[in-house]
């Protein structure tokens, strides 16, 4: 079903950085950031799961890591360029699994403004999407999401692209969802903002989680401080994820998990 043996870049090849654009190497390098940054928050799940890049151009490329890599292996070098269907356009001497790109390539087909899209099966994600009731406003982090919030029906495992309208049609202009019985997702016009939102999607998760295992009364927030704060959600992330949270991120990266940029 997948193509997963192993490849290898022929040895005269330049090295991949001189085969594409400065753009594209700036786009691969957050990119691969992004991977290692959910293998070191404990997000990722063995091989599986993707996080995708549009890469600047009328071609309707995009990245996608390499099928067979845990993500804090993933470089800027070992991504994989793929077109709408999935298919490898660009060999960098790794395996793709076309499957994966499904729910990505629903999300890209429809949204230019959508320059990264961040698919998770994180336990505390999946536990909130699994609830009928779904995300609750219950603290301050989930009060400034749930406005941005979409939900999309289980439908068994992505392999088939006839499920990409409907999914389409569930995300609307949203940019974070929880897709029922499966996992989270979140759209950025950069990586630095598709992060950012996954970051508070799944603190909302894990929020919900804990507060509802404690078995307690819960204590309600008052219904004009939730309005306040869905009206200061819609001021967008833009600006604190490139600016402030991801140059942070960066650094951390640099301290704790370095090799990325090769």
């Amino acid at each position: 079903m997948f193509d997963t043996a192993p490849k290898l870049a022929p040895a005269d090849q330049p090295p991949l950085r001189d085969r594409v654009s400065a753009e594209e190497w700036r786009l691969r390098v957050d990119l691969a950031a992004a991977y290692r940054l959910v293998a070191l928050f404990g997000w990722d799940d063995l091989v599986f799961t993707h996080i995708s890049a549009r890469v600047p151009g009328p071609e309707h490329h995009f990245l996608i890591n390499p099928y067979g890599m845990l993500f804090e292996e993933i470089t800027a070098s070992s991504l994989v360029k793929v077109d709408m269907d999935g298919k490898v356009v660009l060999d960098t001497g790794f395996p793709v699994n076309p499957a994966g790109f499904t729910i990505h390539s629903a999300v890209h087909q429809v949204r230019e403004d959508a320059g990264c899209v961040l698919h998770l099966h994180t336990a505390d994600g999946t536990a909130v999407s699994t609830l009928e009731e779904g995300l609750l406003p219950l603290n301050q982090t989930a009060q400034l999401v749930i406005d941005d919030l979409a939900y999309h029906d289980y439908e068994g495992v992505a392999f088939e692209h006839d499920e990409r309208p409907r999914l389409q049609r569930d995300l609307g202009t949203k940019n974070t969802m929880l897709l029922r019985n499966h996992g989270t997702l979140t759209v950025g016009r950069t990586v630095a903002e598709a992060f950012t939102r996954m970051y508070f999607l799944e603190r909302s998760c894990t929020m919900q989680v804990r507060t509802l295992t404690m078995g307690r009364p819960l204590y309600p927030a008052a219904h004009d401080a939730i309005e306040r704060n869905i009206q200061i959600s819609r001021m967008g992330v833009s600006q604190a994820a490139n600016l402030l949270v991801w140059p942070a991120l960066l650094r951390r990266l640099a301290r704790q998990m370095p090799g990325y940029q090769d």
